[in-house]
C-alpha cells in the first residue's frame, strides 16, 4: 500500500482511478463494503485501475469544533493498517484545516478528485457531506460529475444488527459493551501504546501487568475487567497472548490515572516497558470496584483470571 500524507505527492499521471472518500474510522463492516464497492467499480472501469483511498487527519469536527469532536477509534497508523489488509492499493491523508475547511464543494472536486486523481468513479457513503460548510452531498457530488466526467456511487452504509455505525461502536465502548462493539467493527476493539512502569503492585500481588496510559489514546471500554489479549509490536512474529485487562484508576490504592493493565495469563517472564503493544478487548468480565484489603483484591483478581480462562478457552499452563 502507498499512503500519501499531502495531495501534491500524489503522481500526476495516476489517472483513472476510483476513489471512495470517508473519515473511515474504526473501518467497521460498514467502511468495508463501500470499499468492497470501491473495488468492483474499479473491475468495471479496466483492468489495473487503482482504487484511492481518500481520508482525513485530523478528523474534521476536530478543526471545526473540538468540543463536539467524537474520540476516534482507530489512530492513523491503525487506520492505514485496516485499509491495507482489505486490499487497498492506495491512502491519500488529507490534512485538514480551516483552509480545506473554506474550499466550496466545487473546489474540493477540482482540486483532489478531478486534477489530481483524474477520477472515473468516486464511492461515498449515503450520508457524505464535503465543501464550506458542508454544503455538499452526494447529489451536489453527482450534479460535478455529470459536469467534470466522473460518475457517484452512493452507499447506505448503516446496515446489520447492530447497525454498521462508528457512533454505536463509540455508544458501546462508553458503557463497556466490547461484544457490540466486536459485532460492529467484524474484530475486537483495540488499543496501541509503548508500555510503562507501574506502581509494581501486580507483581508483588502474583499478577503482573502491562500497563499502558489512556492519555492521548483512541476510544477506551468504560473502567472495569475484561478477558482479551496482548501483542507486541514490535516483532512481526510475535501472537496474541491471552489476557486479563483492567481499564481504570486502581481505586483500592487511591490511584487517579487512568491505565490500561493486562495480565498475560501464566507469564511473569516478559519484559515489556518501552514495548509498543496493542490490547485487543474480547469479553467485559465485571465493572471496577474498589476493595477494602489487600487479601479480598487478590482474591478476586483470581477469579478474574479464571473467568478470563474460560472466557477465551484457554487451559491453564
Amino acid at each position: 500500500m502507498t499512503v500519501w500524507r499531502q495531495l501534491e505527492q500524489v503522481p500526476p499521471d495516476l489517472g483513472p482511478t476510483v476513489v471512495t472518500i470517508g473519515n473511515f474510522d474504526g473501518v467497521h463492516r460498514g467502511h468495508r463494503l463501500v470499499l468492497d464497492r470501491t473495488r468492483t467499480a474499479a473491475g468495471r472501469v479496466g483492468p489495473d485501475v487503482p482504487v484511492v483511498v481518500v481520508t482525513f487527519e485530523p478528523h474534521p469536527m476536530a478543526v471545526l469544533a473540538p468540543d463536539r469532536a467524537p474520540v476516534a477509534l482507530t489512530t492513523m497508523a491503525q487506520r492505514t493498517r485496516l485499509l491495507a489488509a482489505t486490499g487497498d492499493e492506495h491512502v491519500l491523508v488529507l490534512p485538514f484545516d480551516r483552509t480545506m475547511a473554506a474550499w466550496s464543494p466545487e473546489e474540493f472536486v477540482r482540486r483532489v478528485l478531478v486534477d489530481r486523481l483524474h477520477a472515473a468513479v468516486v464511492v461515498v457513503g449515503a450520508n457524505f457531506r464535503f465543501g464550506h460548510r458542508a454544503s455538499g452531498d452526494v447529489d451536489t457530488l453527482r450534479r460535478l460529475g455529470e459536469r467534470l466526467g466522473f460518475t457517484v456511487d452512493g452507499l447506505d452504509l448503516v446496515g446489520g444488527d447492530p447497525p454498521w455505525s462508528s457512533t454505536v461502536v463509540r455508544q458501546a465502548l462508553d458503557r463497556g459493551d466490547v461484544e457490540t462493539a466486536t459485532a460492529v467493527l467484524g474484530r475486537p476493539h483495540s488499543v496501541e501504546g509503548v508500555v510503562v512502569e507501574g506502581d509494581h503492585r501486580g507483581r508483588a500481588l502474583g499478577y503482573p501487568t502491562a500497563n499502558v496510559p489512556t492519555s492521548g489514546m483512541v476510544a477506551v471500554p468504560a473502567d472495569g475487567v475484561y478477558a482479551g489479549t496482548l501483542q507486541r509490536l514490535d516483532d512481526d512474529l510475535a501472537l496474541p497472548l491471552p489476557a486479563a485487562i483492567s481499564v481504570g484508576t486502581n481505586p483500592t490504592f487511591g490511584g487517579v490515572e487512568r491505565r490500561v493493565e493486562s495480565y498475560v495469563l501464566d507469564r511473569d517472564d516478559l519484559e515489556l516497558y518501552g514495548v509498543p503493544v496493542r490490547v485487543d478487548f474480547v469479553v467485559r468480565l465485571r465493572g471496577q470496584v474498589r476493595f477494602y484489603g489487600v487479601d479480598d483484591l487478590v482474591r478476586q483478581m483470581a477469579e478474574d483470571v479464571e473467568r478470563t480462562r474460560i472466557a477465551l478457552g484457554v487451559a491453564p499452563a
